[in-house]
């Protein structure tokens, strides 16, 4: 009997380990054999802990489960917590999953797994084609930042290719502070060689020879798992002082970030990176030109990393295939917040917001009507019923003054405050400002001020409010002050007799 338990930080959190080791129990008292795999998940978060259990060659799901759901694993009947073949799962049967084809299905830290699931495929493509070759196979997927700007990936690595320097560098951004987002932990947590995959191939494409993934410390399992990941990576020597043996060298690191939100803006990372305080440099010079310890630098987030090796084994111009207009390949989303079906849902740029809510998440988990849903983190903007024929790609949203930026989805129902949610926004950046430029520092601490006259019925506040919104997002040394006025515009836009109701209340 072989059995698959999850070993991924929500899993965990919803009690993975209690039913492994009830299953091992179980097992135990009626003199069974079972092969225990604890793999990544499937990213069904509502159905965690799903166990899996293989019959006839067919892995079937149960969940979410309990200990107490155990004994009737390995009884005759049917399970009360049966879910019939995993695969066959509306929500996982309706993706198109690239980037995380392997998670979920495999063990993450088996050698062999990976390999049998296309693993290094890639990267064997890459020592064959050269490091020119490999940035334009790159460029020609379309592939652009996931973590939030959008900036075309091949780009980046022709400019870090171009540099002239003896030392270059690989960063991976796995600061991954935005709410609603947790696609970066799931990937390191459930397939972290493919992580090791697409840093090896940009460090063959640039000419770098030593990478360092920078995680945030609240994600301790991803840490735990990618440090065992890169240690099996080197003694087969995959990595190290020869990429497979073949080609030069690349050797990875991973460093642990302090916990600071504007840590997962680029400069501020790479600055944590070298030991100073997590602050934002002004551009110029860039990162690509001047970036870990004063070196070329490609920064990339984790899933423009992990797609990468995908984009080496079946080329290019397929990953291109996928998606609109100029938003190419596949988004992993993450559905969060009051929804039914939370999780991650991989599918190419175009799904419709409406889909997205209604269809794939199952409405909101309370059962009351949808009101707003929040895209791209804390600092994203605000979309309502009207939205839902949009749709996901980067310019589209942009259009609506918004951003797809990491993808986090997080759903409110007609309970929500808009008013308060705009305020936490200010208040949000106010604590997590790293204090350098006076229009984020300043400003968001006077737009939570000018949102409490708002509260207390002061309509000329408004305009005031406005105006200082304009000023964050055009005088902001970064994306911090830049974008926090998304979230407070949209919800007025959207809302706007929420931001008049007190006043009128007294009237």
């Amino acid at each position: 009997m072989k059995v698959w338990v999850p070993c991924d930080a929500a899993a965990v959190a919803c009690g993975a380990d209690e039913v492994a080791a009830a299953i091992a129990s179980a097992a135990g008292l009626r003199g069974e054999e079972v092969e225990i795999i604890r793999n990544g998940t499937r990213g069904m978060i509502w159905l965690e802990p799903l166990v899996e259990v293989e019959r006839d060659g067919v892995r079937h799901g149960f969940g979410p489960m309990t200990p107490e759901d155990v004994p009737a694993l390995f009884e005759a009947g049917d399970h009360p917590k049966a879910l019939g073949p995993v695969e066959d799962i509306p929500f996982f049967a309706k993706q198109t999953r690239l980037t995380f084809a392997r998670c979920g299905r495999t063990d993450p830290l088996s050698l062999a797994d990976y390999e049998a699931g296309e693993g290094w495929r890639g990267l064997r493509r890459a020592l064959d084609l050269g490091a020119e070759k490999t940035v334009e196979e790159v460029t020609t997927s379309g592939l652009r930042g996931r973590g939030g700007a959008g900036f075309p990936t091949g780009i980046k690595w022709k400019t870090v290719a171009g540099a002239e320097d003896a030392q270059k560098y690989i960063v991976c951004n796995a600061d991954e502070g935005d709410s609603g987002s947790f696609a970066d932990r799931m990937l390191m947590e459930g397939d972290p060689f493919c992580l090791i995959e697409g840093m090896a191939i940009a460090g063959l494409a640039v000419g770098a020879t030593k990478g360092f993934i920078y995680i945030r410390s609240e994600y301790p399992h991803a840490i735990r798992t990618m440090v065992a990941a890169i240690n099996a990576a080197q003694s087969a020597g995959i990595i190290g002082d020869s990429l497979m043996g073949q080609g030069p060298a690349f050797d990875l690191e991973v460093r642990v970030g302090a916990g600071a939100y504007i840590c997962g803006e680029e400069t501020s990372l790479l600055n944590s990176l070298e030991g100073k305080r997590g602050m934002v440099r002004a551009k110029p010079p860039l990162p690509a030109l001047e970036g870990a310890f004063g070196k070329p630098t490609v920064v990339n987030n984790v899933l423009s990393l992990a797609a990468v090796p995908w984009i080496m084994t079946h080329g290019g111009a397929a990953y291109a295939e996928f998606g609109l207009g100029r938003s190419r390949g596949t988004i992993p989303i993450q559905i969060a917040g009051n929804v039914k079906q939370g999780g991650l849902f991989e599918t190419a740029f175009g799904m419709t917001l409406g889909t997205l809510i209604n269809e794939i998440g199952g409405g909101t988990a309370s059962g009351r009507p949808f009101k707003a849903v929040q895209v791209g983190g804390p600092l994203g903007a605000y979309h309502g019923p009207d939205d839902f024929d949009l749709r996901v790609c980067y310019e589209a949203f942009a259009d609506q003054g918004g951003l797809v930026g990491h993808a986090g989805f997080v759903v409110h129902d007609e309970s929500a405050d808009m008013l308060a949610l705009a305020r936490y926004a200010m208040e949000f950046c106010a604590i997590e400002s790293c204090g350098k430029c006076t229009p984020c520092r300043i400003g968001a601490v006077r737009g939570m001020e000018t949102l409490d006259r708002v509260a207390a019925g002061d309509r000329e506040a408004i305009e005031l409010l406005h105006e200082l919104c304009e000023v964050m997002e055009k005088g902001s040394l970064c994306a911090m002050g830049g974008f926090t006025p998304y979230p407070v515009r949209s919800a007025i836009r959207l809302f706007p007799q929420e931001f008049s109701r007190i006043e009128e209340a007294a009237e």
